[in-house]
C-alpha cells in the first residue's frame, strides 16, 4: 500500500499537535524532513530533532517523532507520528511537506481501515474506536472500551462454533449417507441443537435494545396542554433556563431540545408545543411537529396540570400516547389541594422532579446489564444477528418438514455467514467505504 498522513489532532492552537504517517515509505520519507537519523531507529521509540525542508534547507519546527515498525503498529505497517508544537499554521505546513515528499492525503478513517484490512482489528473493534471518539459520558465510554478489546468476537466465536458444528454434521450425513438415518440424525442431533442456539441468539437480542438505549441515549418528547409547565420541566431537567416560560399559553411554538445524563444513559429530551386548538398559523406549525415527536420518541413524558380536573383534551392526549412507553406526571404540585389521584405528582417551577426521577431509573436501570455483559453496539450488527436468526428459524421449520439436509445447510450457511459479517470476515467494500467515512481524518 502506498503511504498516508493526515493530522490526527484537533486543528485549532494548542500546546502539541501529531501528524501521523503510516506505509512502506513512512519512516524513509520522515528521515528525508528530520535532522535526527531514523534509517536505523528500533521500533516504539522517539527520538528529538527538527523539521526542515530539504528544498529551502528552512527549519520548519522543533519536533519529537516516535518510530514505530511493522507489524507490531497500529496499522501493522511503519507508522511515523511527528509532534510538533499546537499551532494551525505549522501543523499544516508539516502535513504539506510530508506530502511533498511522497506521501498522499489519508481519508477519513483510513488509518482504521488498514487497521482492519491488515487484520490487527476487526470491524466491531474498528467501530468502537469511533464509538470511543464520540463517547460523551462515562457508559458509552466503558461500552466502547468493551469493545475495543474484542467483547463482541468472543461473544460471537461460541456462536460460530456450533453453527460448524451443525453443518459438520449434515456434510457428513450427505457425504456418508450409511453413517447415519436422516431422520435420526434430525431428530435427535440437529433440531435440538439449532433450537437451543435459536434460543440463545434471541436473548442476545433482547439484549441489543439495552445497548442501544445506553449508548444512544432516550428519545424523550415531553408532551402536554398549553401552560401546563413542559418548558419548566425541561429546564428543571436540564438545571438551566433553556425555554422561555410564561404564564402566556403558546410560548412554545416550536421543538426546544437538550440531552441530560441520568446515571448511566442519556435522555435526549424534546419541549413541544403545546397541544391545543388554536386558530394560529404558526403554533399549529409547532403542534403538528409535537405530534410528530410523540411519534418518533422513545419515552413519552405527559404533562397534566395537577391543580385542575382533566378535561377533554387531556383525555385525547392519553388516548394519542396510550400505546407508547408513557409516563403520566401531574405538576403543579406546589399550588394544588392534596394530591388527589395516583401516580407521579412534581412541581417543575420549584424544581421538584424527585419523582419523575425516581420512575426513569425503575423502568431503565435494568439495561445497564450492558455495562457487564457483551452486547450488540449498532443497528448494523443488530441487523446481520437477526438475519442469521431468520435463517436459523428457516433451517428449522426445514427440519420439522422433513426437507433434506442439503437444503437445510443452505440456511444454516446463511446464518453463520451474517455472523461472520458482523465481524467483517465476509464484507463488502462499499459498505467499509461508507463505515469508515463516517471517522475523524487521521483516525
Amino acid at each position: 500500500m502506498d503511504t498516508i498522513a493526515a493530522i490526527s489532532t484537533a486543528l485549532d492552537q494548542g500546546a502539541i499537535s501529531i501528524v501521523r504517517m503510516s506505509g512502506e515509505d513512512a519512516i524513509a520519507i520522515a528521515d528525508t524532513l528530520c535532522t535526527c537519523s531514523l534509517h536505523d531507529a528500533p521500533s516504539h521509540t522517539i527520538h528529538y530533532g527538527y523539521i526542515k525542508d530539504p528544498q529551502s534547507e528552512e527549519v520548519l519546527d522543533e519536533v519529537l517523532i516516535s518510530v514505530f515498525r511493522a507489524p507490531k503498529t497500529f496499522t501493522r505497517e511503519d507508522m511515523v507520528e511527528i509532534n510538533c508544537h499546537g499551532g494551525i499554521y505549522i501543523t499544516r505546513k508539516i502535513l504539506r511537506l510530508l506530502l511533498a515528499n511522497g506521501a498522499r492525503l489519508a481519508t477519513r478513517g483510513e488509518f482504521t481501515q488498514r487497521a482492519f484490512l491488515n487484520g490487527r482489528i476487526d470491524l466491531t473493534q474498528a467501530e468502537a474506536i469511533n464509538d470511543m471518539i464520540a463517547a460523551e459520558g462515562a457508559s458509552e465510554a466503558k461500552l466502547a472500551v468493551q469493545g475495543i478489546r474484542g467483547s463482541i468476537k468472543k461473544l460471537l466465536d461460541p456462536f460460530l462454533e456450533e453453527l460448524l458444528d451443525i453443518i459438520a454434521h449434515i456434510e457428513v450425513n450427505i457425504d456418508y449417507p450409511e453413517y447415519d438415518d436422516v431422520e435420526q440424525l434430525t431428530n435427535e442431533v440437529l433440531l435440538p441443537k439449532a433450537r437451543d442456539w435459536a434460543q440463545k441468539i434471541n436473548a442476545i437480542l433482547a439484549r441489543a435494545n439495552s445497548g442501544k438505549i445506553v449508548k444512544e441515549g432516550i428519545s424523550t418528547a415531553i408532551v402536554g396542554q398549553a401552560n401546563v409547565g413542559k418548558s419548566s420541566l425541561l429546564n428543571a431537567l436540564l438545571e438551566e433556563e433553556k425555554a422561555i416560560v410564561t404564564d402566556i399559553a403558546g410560548t412554545t411554538r416550536d421543538i426546544v431540545e437538550g440531552s441530560i445524563h441520568l446515571g448511566a444513559f442519556t435522555l435526549h429530551l424534546i419541549d413541544t408545543a403545546g397541544i391545543r386548538e388554536t386558530q394560529d398559523t404558526v403554533e399549529k406549525i409547532g403542534i403538528a411537529r409535537s405530534l410528530k415527536a410523540i411519534e418518533e420518541a422513545q419515552l413519552v413524558i405527559v404533562v397534566l396540570d395537577g391543580s385542575k380536573e382533566a378535561d377533554q383534551q387531556d383525555q385525547e392526549l392519553l388516548e394519542k400516547t396510550a400505546d407508547k412507553n408513557r409516563i403520566i406526571v401531574y405538576n403543579k404540585k406546589d399550588i394544588s389541594q392534596a394530591p388527589s389521584k395516583e401516580g407521579i405528582w412534581i412541581s417543575a417551577a420549584n424544581g421538584e422532579i424527585d419523582a419523575l426521577i425516581k420512575e426513569i431509573h425503575r423502568r431503565y436501570d435494568e439495561h445497564l446489564i450492558v455495562l457487564k455483559e457483551p452486547s450488540l453496539a449498532n443497528d448494523r450488527q443488530i441487523a446481520l444477528m437477526m438475519k442469521a436468526q431468520q435463517a436459523m428459524t428457516q433451517a428449522i421449520t426445514a427440519m420439522e418438514a422433513g426437507m433434506e439436509l442439503d437444503l437445510v445447510a443452505i440456511d444454516i450457511q446463511e446464518a453463520y455467514s451474517a455472523l461472520k459479517e458482523i465481524l467483517g470476515e465476509v464484507h463488502r467494500e462499499d459498505l467499509l467505504d461508507a463505515l469508515f467515512s463516517n471517522f475523524c481524518l487521521g483516525k
